[in-house]
């Protein structure tokens, strides 16, 4: 057999975040795909050499496929979890097929819940299978080098932690291949507001001939109902089914290939976007419910019937200038909401903060109806401004706190929390992080806990976890659009009741051992405690446990005792069930509960010594986590595959600068998670045209200048380069309708390397043609010009410019973000370089939200595609050199020669001055 010319066989899959896997092309001679079925549920991969591996067996007939233009099929795709006891053990499958007669990216694309462990991915190419097995990061790091320097086909991919984690996989194949995607990941399922819910991804992105999402749950506790909201839509009301006995239940979702269609005749799907079920189990008065099975024990704490405890609580709320707009609205909606549902017992007080702090009241205040009537009018009238000072804030937060405890102002029963809700970063006062962090701890004192809230896709949200779990809290990111109301107020009634105070678990230390987190500080309504251990089960009949801890009324001793045996022949007799589901559970809460540690560590030493203990826990318990990685390979091991997590995530464009961009000349420092996106360079595109949908999705510019624009309707990343003069200034958005024009001005490096001179944007150019307002932003300065009158800061400050309901602002030699009211904004990124570098300059980036609400007359090289147009790449040839094949892009009546990565004609997007609209094509 001929070697497999960039073909890439070995992956590597490691830690958290989303994951890109990017392979160049399958080779033709690889044929009889082999499907690896499932035989029964679930499945369960065998071990063999240390290395997951799968039966196989024919497809069969594959004929009556719906296909899509690009002629690529989705034969099946199937979602099947099983929850035992919490633990959920889900597999994603997809079964597709070439049918083009030329080769064609075929992507398996995935969200992965945040937290889960992914345990297993398998790849079946035309019969050549790939199994996996974990390895530590740095291992696989020079197995990766070695292969490389050894000529072997090596290719890189970088990951980028985000709150849901993408799992990618991008395969170019030949015509006619059969190719299946299966991966397994694990979960615990976490209790909240009295229901216990998985969701798992199910966005096929085309029709199947098969479709299948399949969740068994077997509680032994007994379940109390099962419910399955329509979360994905009222398109597929009662093709769910539901079938539920005393302690186990079956839910299946099969739509038909009539059913998934949008409408009769459309040829897309209407299957896009999450499938949920809801449960909870029977519960006893007394101290939990203990399930003891191979050696491990699961202890499950949430006791109900219980009084609330009192609360004092202190809202912290940012109101700097970022949050002006609808963040700032929504924010107010949700506290006055969130003040309404305050109980008579009570206390509370309001800290809003921007460069400055302020006290609505200077102690705690109870929750009366006159009190929290003043408490809305007070929130009502903010006006957001200036810089954030979070350091001060928390201070001035806790001071009150522990003053009215010192005065002893506090119900001994009651419960005291703070309610932090920011956008940002600290940019006044104390700005080291970590600094905030010990100030904050110290204050604290292990006290009160410390709950966050982080609005919008730019803050510091490992930041705000950080400090949350430091002290006894946690974390939320809040995205900011018109759901944050609704979000707030649902992270507030997690933490809004409290019923147990001081939670102390004990087990009898000769018979238990490595038991998990043990001391809690409360215990929430509608939440539930989880402690984990290993039993000898060998010298033990019985094991007890005994949970103490204060109550509104009273002191609690609770006690719970459990035969070892009783669950054996439960488990044993359902063919469904995890019998691992204790093994896994101890691993998975004792992994958590190390990263948290390791997170807050005081000294270098100890986080190294956990970090160690986490590597030999990952590789025990065959799980990924940031310090290993999954190696996905075939039998001969001959090629290699990277899938990393790096520190700063960082992407390239297009094919040769996937992952870290060699030689840039900056880093990505502040953009905008959402702005992070995996670029397919437009020459990979289907020739396909796709109907218009409301919104773009990203659109990204910078670094020579690289062009990034997702079409999310089409599931398309177009990509594109500029050959581009210095002293030219380009169109990137030209609307008309909203009076809005956005151009930017070239720049050069500072002499060609390679026999090519790489270019920048230097000065880029926002005229609100409306407003009568115009922002000029350099590497050097921020101009807001009005008529005859100018406002000018320099890199070198923090601070806002408001105007005629515009806002500049401007992070420190960072980055600059414009809103215009609640309509749009736009964010300009700074890249600083060596003053004294050879080739190097300074130049910016600019990036373009999906929530920017533009007319359809708009255009430019980015804004042309802001209402998703019709797409067409055509008339593709050979290029010079022969691997750079040229085409045609059709876009809005232009018709533009382009080539992988490079767009060549861009004379119709120049315009004269800096604020001129772009002329209509």
């Amino acid at each position: 057999m001929k070697h497999l010319i960039c073909f890439l066989p070995l992956f590597l899959i490691s830690g958290v975040g989303s994951f890109d896997l990017v392979i160049d092309e399958i080779p033709d001679e690889v044929e009889n795909l082999i499907d690896l079925e499932i035989d029964g549920f679930p499945s369960s991969p065998k071990m063999r050499n240390g290395r997951y591996q799968r039966s196989t067996s024919d497809w069969g007939y594959v004929g009556d496929l719906v296909e899509d233009d690009d002629k690529i099929g989705l034969y099946s795709y199937k979602v099947q979890s099983t929850i035992t006891s919490r633990l959920a053990n889900t597999m994603i499958q997809a079964k597709m097929v070439n049918n083009a007669k030329r080769p064609q990216h075929i992507v398996f694309d995935v969200q992965v819940p945040k937290g889960a462990f992914i345990d297993n991915f398998t790849m079946d190419v035309n019969g050549i299978t790939f199994t996996s097995q974990i390895r530590e990061k740095s291992e696989a790091r020079k197995m990766y080098a070695q292969a490389k320097a050894k000529g072997k086909a090596a290719g890189i991919v970088r990951s980028n932690a985000l709150d849901m984690e993408n799992f990618k996989t991008e395969v170019n194949v030949p015509p006619g291949t059969r190719i299946q995607f299966e991966l397994h990941y694990h979960e615990m399922i976490r209790r909240k507001l009295s229901s216990y819910e998985h969701t798992v991804s199910v966005k096929p992105g085309r029709l199947a001939k098969h479709m299948e999402v399949d969740v068994r749950i077997i509680e032994p506790q007994g379940l109390r109902y099962v419910h399955v909201p329509n979360s994905l839509g009222d398109h597929f009301d009662g093709i769910t089914t539901i079938s539920k006995g005393e302690k186990k239940a079956h839910v299946s979702f099969k739509p038909t290939m009539a059913q998934q269609r949008k409408c009769p005749t459309c040829s897309s799907t209407a299957v896009d976007g999450n499938f949920v079920v809801q449960y909870d189990v029977n519960r006893e008065t007394t101290g939990g419910e203990l399930e003891i099975f191979n050696g491990y024990f699961i202890h499950f704490f949430a006791p109900e019937n219980l009084d609330p405890l009192p609360k004092n609580i202190l809202f912290v709320i940012d109101v700097s200038g970022s949050m002006w707009g609808l963040k700032m609205k929504q924010t107010i909606e949700a506290m006055k909401a969130i003040l309404s549902e305050l109980r008579a017992a009570d206390q509370f007080s309001l800290i809003d903060f921007n460069h400055n702090v302020r006290c609505w009241r200077d102690n705690l205040v109870s929750a009366t109806p006159s009190q929290v009537e003043e408490a809305k009018k007070y929130i009502q009238a903010i006006h957001p401004n200036g810089g954030t000072n979070i350091n001060e804030a928390l201070l001035r937060a806790t001071f009150i706190l522990n003053e009215a405890q010192n005065l002893g102002m506090l119900d001994p029963n009651s419960v005291s929390m703070i309610v932090l809700v920011s956008d940002g970063d600290p940019t006044v006062g104390e700005l080291k992080l970590t600094t905030i962090q010990k100030n904050v701890k110290q204050s604290i004192k292990d006290e009160f806990s410390l709950f966050c809230l982080g609005i919008g896709f730019d803050v510091d949200y490992d930041f705000l976890q950080r400090i949350a779990t430091d002290n006894r809290g946690m974390a939320q990111r809040i995205f900011g659009n018109q759901e944050t109301s609704a979000q707030m107020k649902n992270f507030y009634n997690q933490v809004s009741t409290p019923l147990l105070k001081k939670i102390q678990f004990n087990y009898p230390q000769e018979s238990v051992s490595d038991v998990t987190q043990s001391s809690f500080h409360n215990y929430f309504g509608g939440s539930e405690i989880v402690v984990a251990g290993k039993v000898d089960t060998d010298n033990l009949q019985h094991l007890e446990s005994i949970v103490t801890a204060t109550a509104a009324n009273a002191e609690l001793v609770m006690e719970t005792l459990r035969d070892v045996e009783e669950l054996d022949g439960f488990m044993k007799k359902d063919r469904y069930a995890d019998p691992e589901f204790t093994r896994k559970l101890w691993a998975y809460l004792t992994v958590n509960q190390m990263l948290a540690e390791r997170n807050t560590a005081p000294t270098a030493a100890l986080k190294r010594n956990i970090t160690k203990s986490i590597l030999q826990m990952s590789l025990d318990h065959h799980i990924v986590t940031p310090f290993t990685a999954m190696l996905i390979e075939n039998a001969e091991k001959d090629e290699i595959m990277l899938a990393d997590q790096p520190k700063d995530p960082r992407r390239g464009c297009c094919p040769g600068t996937l992952g870290l961009t060699p030689n840039a000349p900056n880093n990505n420092r502040g953009i905008p998670p959402w702005a992070n996106i995996t670029a397919v360079p437009v020459s990979f595109m289907p020739e396909q045209r796709s109907p218009p949908v409301s919104s773009l999705s990203i659109n990204r510019v910078d670094n020579d200048p690289h062009f990034i624009i997702h079409l999310p309707k089409s599931q398309r990343n177009i990509c594109f380069n500029i050959n581009s003069e210095p002293g030219k200034i380009l169109n990137l958005v030209s609307d008309p309708g909203t009076g809005v024009v956005v151009n930017g001005q070239i720049v050069g490096a500072k002499r060609t390397e390679n026999k090519k001179l790489n270019t920048y944007f230097g000065k880029i150019g926002f005229y609100f043609k409306n407003k009568g307002l115009k922002v000029e932003i350099t590497t050097e300065t921020i101009t807001l010009k009005d008529g005859t009158h100018s406002i000018t800061l320099t890199w070198a400050d923090t601070g806002h410019i408001i105007r005629k309901q515009l806002l500049i602002s401007v992070k420190r030699e960072n980055n600059v973000t414009i809103t215009v009211g609640e309509e749009m904004s736009f964010m300009v990124l700074l890249h600083r370089v060596w003053k004294h570098h050879p080739v190097n300059v300074d130049f910016l980036g600019i990036y373009i939200p999906p929530e920017n609400q533009f007319s359809p007359e708009t255009h430019g090289l980015i804004g042309q595609f802001a209402s998703e147009p019709e797409v067409a790449i055509h008339h593709q040839t050979p290029g010079q050199p022969p691997e750079k094949p040229q085409a045609i892009m059709e876009v809005k009546g232009n018709k533009l020669t382009v080539t992988r990565g490079l767009q060549k004609d861009y004379r119709d997007y120049l315009v004269p001055h800096l604020y001129s609209f772009l002329k209509k094509p």
